[in-house]
């Protein structure tokens, strides 16, 4: 097998670490092919899966420094880059902790993290390194790597929000949240929306709320808002997987909002993804930013 091959056979692996490091599926691409081509420049590399864990994982430490600046400055709330996971876009998601590890919620609630503390969190718990091996790939102590760990899951939060086990139920739960917000049947949202439900909106800026939504009956009203709009009836709505759960993705095939007719990716309008805590819908994420939907965009081509 030749380096090309080997590094290939690695690259789902490694832009799923560089993604959980960035929240970013444009900049961990970027990562990966910084880091195939000093891959390309390295020579005879005794433990391929180890030399470009460490390479890719330095190089999002140092990006990780100038996004932070960026997203301090960033006008509303700021939300992950979606991706469509049913192909295996981010490795495998066979588990209730492997889907968590990509989830929406939680690679926000791992903003709050250091530099440092984010990659000893991701590669521990996602990726299942022991702390001698994340102190090697990050050149630190081992002890500082346990004293990050225990900071990052102390920031993060315990417990977690957790996926649902029963992934048949959130699909149903998220099928009926998109029957009930199209037609706007405000009374079945009641039913399935959490007392304490909040509803997030990432539009870079220009055309999403810039603040949170808070509250069964301020959501039920804000998504009701988008059933009467005139154009809501000619976009196309359905169910996929984003970030290893359902989540509601909408098209604008005939470009009646964008004024230009769509591609082969059906005019992706926006993705909602859907957080599901004890049967009811406690979190609403909802990216309309093209900036943000361009990497989903191209994976629906």
């Amino acid at each position: 097998m030749d380096s090309v091959e080997v590094f290939e056979g690695l690259r789902p692996r490694l832009f799923g670490l560089a993604y959980r490091l960035l929240g970013s599926a444009a900049e961990a691409e970027d990562m990966v092919q910084e880091a195939y081509l000093r891959w390309s420049h390295a020579g005879p590399v005794e433990v391929p899966a180890a030399w470009l864990t460490k390479v890719v994982t330095n190089l999002c430490l140092n990006q990780l420094t100038s996004s932070r600046v960026r997203r301090e400055s960033y006008v509303g709330p700021w939300l992950p880059e979606p991706v469509v996971t049913g192909g295996g876009a981010l490795g495998p998601l066979e588990t209730v902790e492997q889907r968590e590890s990509v989830s929406m919620g939680l690679l926000v609630l791992l903003e709050r993290l250091s530099p440092v503390e984010r990659a000893v969190f991701v590669l521990r718990e996602a990726f299942g390194h022991g702390h001698a091996e994340i102190a090697e790939i990050l050149g630190i102590e081992e002890a500082h790597s346990r004293q990050s760990y225990r900071r990052a899951r102390t920031h993060v939060g315990e417990p977690r929000k957790r996926f649902d086990s029963d992934a048949e139920q959130h699909r149903r739960i998220v099928r009926s949240f998109l029957a009930a917000t199209v037609n706007g049947d405000v009374e079945a949202l009641a039913r399935l929306l959490a007392d304490d439900v909040v509803a997030w909106a990432d539009g870079g800026g220009t055309t999403a709320a810039r603040r949170p939504v808070e509250g069964r009956e301020k959501v039920a009203r804000y998504l009701r808002g988008f059933s009467l709009r005139p154009e809501a009836a000619g976009l196309a709505i359905e169910v996929a997987e984003i970030n290893g759960a359902p989540a509601v993705l909408v098209h604008d095939p005939a470009g009646l909002l964008t004024g230009t007719p769509a591609d082969r990716s059906g005019g992706l309008l926006a993705v909602l993804a859907v957080e599901i805590e004890d049967g009811r819908v406690s979190g609403i994420r909802t990216i309309v930013s093209p900036a943000k939907l361009a990497y989903a965009t191209a994976q629906l081509m």
